[in-house]
């Protein structure tokens, strides 16, 4: 099994320093969410999207997978987070054992978060939606605490 749990790229930890990526919300990078299949060996390591194991395009989702909606960061207590609105790729028909958050707006695309969906996911000619938790200090998909 290619997918062993979610990490926060320790690149992304990195990069967070070196200003490289911006969630404000009208004026920031573009972030995208890549579907795959069960061969790619992602990690904390992971340092950038890769079209390797990649789902096929289906539907509306396509090569590089699908933008997605930024939530306004902000904080509560000593916990700043982020979140994404959720995302649906439609009349597709996908198989995917994970996915990588990355920012398609900065060179090389470097990744910000590998998640394991925890087995196969499928769609049939339907639907398939990816939901994020709810944007809180204690949920949200990008907490730096």
């Amino acid at each position: 099994m290619a997918f062993s749990g979610n990490f926060m790229c320790t690149s992304f930890k990195v990069e967070l320093m070196r200003a490289v990526h911006n969630f404000t919300t009208s004026t920031g990078n573009t972030f995208k969410l890549a579907l795959y299949d069960n061969t790619p060996s992602f990690t904390a390591a992971t340092t950038a999207y890769t079209a390797s194991g990649e789902v096929s395009a289906s539907g509306t989702y396509s090569a590089g997978g699908g933008a997605l909606t930024n939530v306004t960061p902000t904080s509560s207590g000593t916990t700043a987070f982020t979140d994404f609105a959720d995302l649906s790729f439609t009349s597709a028909t996908i198989t995917a054992y994970g996915a990588m958050i990355y920012n398609d707006s900065a060179a090389g695309d470097p990744s910000v978060c590998i998640l394991d969906f925890g087995g196969a996911k499928t769609s049939t000619n339907g639907t398939f939606t990816i939901i994020f938790p709810t944007a809180d200090a204690s949920s949200a998909i990008i907490r730096i605490s």
